[in-house]
């Protein structure tokens, strides 16, 4: 696949109607009896933004994802995207994105090219309004993981995301002890589920229709 080829089809492609709810359906979690997760919240959702980096790396396209450390919140322990909520110092949320990502993984903020976005979409867990934004470098970056907020960083490639043999699903245990049946992408022997899996279900989708798939 190549980089500036992939770029390029992005910058086009992110203009238009995207998959939405139809590639967040194929990743989402339900109870183990089938049923829909639903979750009552007393406060408004909180505005938010990702990052997924596109970089090269021997050839092939990477981008990172972070390992939270255990804390006292609902997303403890997960692979994630880069990214947190809107501050009162960010213009738009592509500059949250863009924060974020410099802080949790070192990339300075004015090396990153803004291509786009992904859909918006409402994380219920934790009660947050989410924009994937899609954003490259051109360079190979020395990541640096923030010590309170990134316990590793790790680097799938495209290729990798895009492999059918690493959808899978299984049972996983969220906050509380609630049993959950959780499509999930293995990614590097890590398990990818939730909200992340979400949004790389949806850059799935559009990485199909640029290889023809």
């Amino acid at each position: 696949m190549n980089f500036d080829a992939l770029i390029d089809f992005l910058k086009k492609r992110l203009q238009l109607p995207m998959p939405g709810h139809v590639a967040h359906n194929l990743m989402k979690p339900k109870l183990t009896n089938g049923a829909p997760i639903q979750i009552k919240h007393f406060k408004p959702p909180r505005d938010s933004a990702v990052m997924i980096l596109l970089h090269q790396r021997n050839r092939k396209i990477h981008f990172p994802l972070i390992q939270r450390p255990k804390y006292e919140g609902v997303h403890s322990g997960q692979i994630a995207l880069p990214g947190g909520s809107m501050e009162g110092n960010d213009h738009d949320l592509f500059e949250t994105a863009l924060r974020e990502t410099e802080e949790e993984i070192g990339v300075m903020k004015n090396r990153v090219e803004i291509i786009g976005n992904l859909s918006s979409f409402y994380v219920m867990a934790s009660n947050f309004n989410v924009l994937p934004v899609i954003g490259c470098v051109n360079y190979m970056p020395n990541f640096v993981p923030d010590p309170r907020e990134v316990e590793e960083i790790i680097h799938p490639s495209i290729v990798d995301l895009m492999d059918i043999r690493n959808r899978k699903e299984k049972q996983v245990t969220a906050k509380g002890g609630i049993k959950l049946l959780s499509p999930y992408f293995d990614l590097l022997g890590r398990t990818v589920w939730g909200a992340t899996a979400m949004i790389l279900s949806e850059l799935v989708v559009i990485l199909k229709e640029f290889s023809g798939q």
